[in-house]
Formats: C-alpha cells, sequence, structure tokens
C-alpha cells in the first residue's frame, strides 16, 4: 500500500500559510490530487480552547499535527500542514516520522508580516492583530517579536511572499509536488 505525503507550509505568522495552503489544495484538486488540510489554529481550537500558546502547549499542539499528519499519511491520504512550527524540532519531528515529506518555507520580513496581520479581515481561526498586542507587550509568545522563530535549515523550497502572489507561491509548492512524488511538472 502506497503511503501518501505531507507538506509542511511554514512560515512567520502573517507570511501567507493559510492562503498559500488553501489555494495549494485547489491546485492540486484541479490535477485530480487529493490532500487534507491540517490547521494548527483549527487545532488548537479543539485542544486548548483558550489556548496560552506557552512552550508546553505548543509542544503538545505539535506533537499532536504530527501524529495525525503521519496516520493520515500512513493511510494513503496526503496531507498539507499550515501552521507556523516555530521551532525547528516541531518541523524536524514531522520528517522524521513521516516518509514522505517536504517542507515548504514562505520566507516573508517581519515588518511585511506585521503590516499584513494588521490590515487582514479574516484570519482563518488564528488570532487576531497577534503582533500589535505582542509590540504592546500583551502577547509575549508571538513568534517572530516575543518568541523565536527558527527558519528551516534545508526546506524542499523556500519562497520569498513577499515578492509573489499565494497563488503564485501555490504554484511552486505544486511544481515541487509533482516533481518529487508524481515524476512530472
Amino acid at each position: 500500500m502506497a503511503e501518501g505525503w505531507c507538506v509542511w507550509v511554514t512560515g512567520l505568522p502573517g507570511s501567507g500559510k493559510s492562503v498559500v495552503a488553501e489555494t495549494l489544495i485547489k491546485f492540486l484538486l484541479q490535477k485530480g490530487i487529493r490532500a487534507q488540510l491540517l490547521s494548527s489554529d483549527a487545532l488548537r481550537r479543539v485542544l486548548t480552547p483558550k489556548p496560552t500558546y506557552s512552550l508546553e502547549e505548543r509542544d503538545v499542539v505539535y506533537a499532536t499535527l504530527v501524529y495525525i499528519a503521519k496516520l493520515l499519511t500512513q493511510n494513503c491520504v496526503n496531507v498539507v500542514i499550515d501552521a507556523t512550527g516555530n521551532l525547528r524540532r516541531y518541523r524536524e519531528n514531522a520528517r522524521n516520522q513521516i516518509q514522505k515529506f517536504m517542507e515548504a518555507y514562505l520566507e516573508c520580513p517581519l515588518e511585511v508580516c506585521i503590516e499584513r496581520e494588521s490590515k487582514r479581515t479574516e484570519t482563518r481561526q488564528a488570532p487576531k492583530q497577534i503582533y500589535k498586542k505582542a509590540l504592546k507587550g500583551e502577547a509575549p509568545t508571538v513568534p517572530g517579536v516575543g518568541q523565536p522563530y527558527e527558519p528551516p535549515t534545508n526546506p524542499e523550497i523556500t519562497i520569498n511572499t513577499a515578492q509573489c502572489t499565494p497563488e503564485q507561491a501555490a504554484q511552486k509548492i505544486l511544481e515541487a509536488i509533482l516533481a518529487k512524488w508524481y515524476a512530472y511538472t
């Protein structure tokens, strides 16, 4: 039985992860490839309805996210993870547990992420105005401000989302998926 694959779309809050991941799912469907979107923000609403974003809580959320992705891929379900995963070890855990794994890093300057996040009306289950609260000292656990964001050391694909549209970013990830697991682009 062939296993499914997993792509973790990572980057700072506001880098475009959710929009790119959702667009990627649409592009995959257009190619006849089904994939399940796993959002850390959606999972967090179930696991921790009143999130604190503490290190311990993040450890649980990301371990659960990886466990679900692993089970799905073992059952021939392709997975797209939409999650900051601010510490490298969260994403490395997925790489170590999931046979067919790809990391897609959405590189975006913090200033651009802050600007985008301040203007967005649709947060896709993410908390609102996180950078504004972080810069005021009201949210000390925001990656990139109060907590570190550790960029991937060797992602399969890096896309600067300050220089392209979400559709262009999703297309680049789609091409990487097709080249890696479907032997065509």
